[in-house]
């Protein structure tokens, strides 16, 4: 029986299992009527369509699986320019959804797989807008105010959190002036998770003295810095939990499976700050968004892992290249070393640092070194965001975006050559020449055979500099800042802190 009638009826009552499963009465009644019937064709066919009308009257079409998509995917969001973007939500098995925009004549479809589940990607426009995009199944989506430009993941702990509700003072000051449409922002709450979600809690939101509130400081002038430069719409997603490790920020199984990173992450402890096992971050506040098309990555983190510093390199690295994984792109990924601190353990802070810097053999990442811009080693949340934000921001627009900006990344220690009692130190992103702020450079020591590391006399000589101690005929070792709350002088031409070092490998 051929019929539009009997498509309707078989669609409702066989397609839609899950209605079946809830209205089992009506089930029952219905092939009670239907099998006496079903040798004459042309009563079927009447009640049929007598079936179909009362059904469209009494069972409303909301009972079919209606379309559903990520919060991630609402109205004043921002889409990477230019890009083939990926949107995914729920459906019914079989569905096709059809999906339509402001800015090209072209629609896309996709057919809901069996698990209810559809992904597709569609081409973003270059930077502009608003638009909209209407995405349509058995119910229609229409998302509306849409930008297209840069899109930025914003994660980390307390210093990436820090915001209004901290009292920080600059962007408390910036409240005022801060509405602007081409910014656009989205705050994940914090959100733990046994297993990967496919969705979180937030919304997209035009950036203004209201709803920058709880924004993530660095975040927000990260991004201001990016829209004025590149003169294109940014849309920052900040996912930050203070006092958490980077453990809980990466997938468990990779964790579980690398014999390093499971011997550190089993030393970590529970903490009244935050969660502690691994993935359980990961799950409830990166999984729902890392297939977002973002951009890059800027990460502020570290002073949690300063008591098992040893694997931090590597549990470090495995977590950008499993986020790298999963977005299916080598996202740029940009950070800040930690800051001077009063840490209660000998050189915990320092020996963070160095791990840090490590990271930077992982290609396409940067750091940010901030040993300058603290006010008290007692604060480990340095007021000061607005430069941290400015120097990732020099990053993302020389390394990312290939602007012609100098000197935005610091001087870097690379090897050194030891004549007599001298050693000449030398160093990568130095190419400008050092500079001492002060009338002479602090926090080198140098050490010969016995380990035991004496002040050092220094020189500055164009891009190179030159260490010794009448004491100590024969150096063997330096050091430069090499403490919890060693905070050096020694700066590039353009004004960024030589990153700290040490030459020897000792415990």
């Amino acid at each position: 029986m051929n019929t539009a009638n009997y498509q309707i009826v078989r669609y409702l009552f066989i397609h839609n299992t899950e209605y079946k499963k809830r209205q089992g009465p009506p089930f029952r009644l219905f092939w009670l009527l239907y099998l006496p019937l079903a040798k004459y064709p042309s009563i079927m066919i009447r009640f049929g369509a007598f079936l179909a009308f009362a059904l469209v009257l009494f069972f409303p079409l909301s009972l079919v699986a209606n379309i559903r998509l990520p919060a991630i995917f609402g109205d004043n969001m921002v889409l990477q320019q230019n890009s083939r973007v990926r949107i995914w939500g729920w459906g019914d098995p079989g569905e096709k959804v059809f999906i339509t925009s402001g800015w090209s004549p072209h629609a896309d479809s996709v057919v809901v797989n069996s698990d209810g589940k559809w992904e597709i990607r569609i081409q973003a426009p270059p930077a502009g807008g608003p638009w909209n995009l209407t995405l349509k199944g058995w119910n229609t989506i229409q998302l509306k105010n849409l930008m297209s430009g840069e899109v930025w993941l914003c994660s980390g702990q307390s210093n990436m959190e820090w915001s209004t509700s901290n009292k920080n003072k600059q962007i408390l000051e910036e409240l005022p002036n801060s509405a602007n449409d081409q910014i656009r922002l989205f705050h994940i709450p914090r959100t733990t998770a046994e297993t990967p979600q496919d969705n979180c809690e937030g919304e997209w939101m035009v950036c203004g003295p209201e709803t920058l509130k709880g924004f993530s400081a660095v975040g927000y002038f990260f991004g201001k810095q990016l829209q004025e430069k590149l003169g294109v719409p940014v849309g920052l997603v900040m996912s930050a939990w203070g006092g958490t490790p980077v453990e809980p920020w990466t997938p468990a199984a990779v964790i579980e499976n690398n014999r390093v990173m499971k011997q550190w992450a089993d030393m970590l402890r529970p903490n009244p700050w935050g969660p502690h096992r691994p993935g359980v971050l990961y799950n409830g506040m990166i999984a729902p968004v890392i297939k977002f098309d973002f951009a890059g990555v800027i990460w502020y983190q570290g002073e949690s892992n300063t008591g098992t510093y040893q694997g931090y390199a590597t549990t470090f690295t495995g977590m950008i290249g499993s986020w790298r994984e999963m977005a299916q792109k080598n996202l740029p990924f940009y950070y800040v070393q930690i800051a001077p601190y009063a840490y209660s353990g000998v050189n915990t802070g320092a020996l963070l640092q160095e791990q840090q810097t490590r990271t930077l053999g992982l290609g396409n990442t940067g750091m940010v070194v901030i040993t300058d811009l603290v006010d008290d080693v007692k604060n480990i949340h340095p007021e000061n965001k607005k430069d941290v934000s400015l120097r990732l921001a020099n990053l993302a627009l020389a390394k990312t975006y290939h602007l012609p900006i100098t000197g935005y990344q610091s001087p870097i220690y690379q090897r050194m050559e030891i004549r007599k009692n001298e050693v000449s130190l030398y160093f990568d992103h130095a190419e400008e020449g050092l500079m001492i702020k002060g009338k002479t450079a602090t926090e080198f020591f140098i050490a010969g055979e016995d380990k035991v590391f004496q002040p050092a006399e220094v020189k500055v000589v164009g891009n190179k500099i030159i260490v010794k101690n009448k004491k100590i005929p024969q150096p063997v070792a330096v050091r430069y800042g090499f403490g919890n709350t060693s905070i050096g002088n020694v700066f590039s031409k353009s004004g960024l802190p030589v990153t700290p070092f040490r030459t020897d490998n000792w415990e």
